[in-house]
């Protein structure tokens, strides 16, 4: 994996952190080509609404009011998108968040999966992103670092 790639999840990581949730806490990192940041996010309820431990803890009800860590990394990102690179992890993005990146224009999707997901969202989402041109990379999968990335 290169350097920069190392880096994006390692900020992912380090926001994910982050967020209140007691079962999974999830970051995105949005990096520009130029390889610097536009914009990061993680999981947890919309700003101005509580975050008690009540609403914590049920997990039928936190599911249902959290907001993803992509979409909060979209949502803060004060420019466009297009053509920038999201990390994520523990999970890859979910079908609501493969539309969100997809519309937002990232050209670049590197996820670090050690969380699993339903086998069905995990091919809804991916043949999303691809099918509308997006490069999905999973950390297993991405090459050793290149000339390219030594700078």
């Amino acid at each position: 994996m290169s350097k920069w790639d190392q880096r994006g999840i390692a900020l992912a990581r380090l926001v994910g952190s982050w967020s209140k949730d007691p079962s999974t806490k999830v970051g995105a990192a949005i990096f520009r080509p130029d390889r610097t940041v536009a914009s990061v996010g993680y999981n947890g309820l919309p700003m101005g609404v509580g975050d008690w431990p009540e609403r914590l803890h049920d997990r039928t009800l936190k599911r249902a009011i959290t907001r993803h860590a992509e979409e909060n990394a979209i949502a803060f990102a004060r420019e466009s998108l297009s053509g920038c690179t999201i990390y994520v992890t523990p999970l890859h993005p979910c079908p609501r968040c493969a539309g969100a990146i997809i519309q937002a224009g990232l050209s670049r999707v590197v996820y670090e999966r050690v969380v699993d997901a339903p086998e069905w969202e995990d091919s809804a989402s991916i043949s999303m992103l691809e099918e509308a041109g997006v490069e999905v990379m999973p950390v297993e999968d991405l090459v050793e670092e290149d000339e390219h990335d030594r700078a």
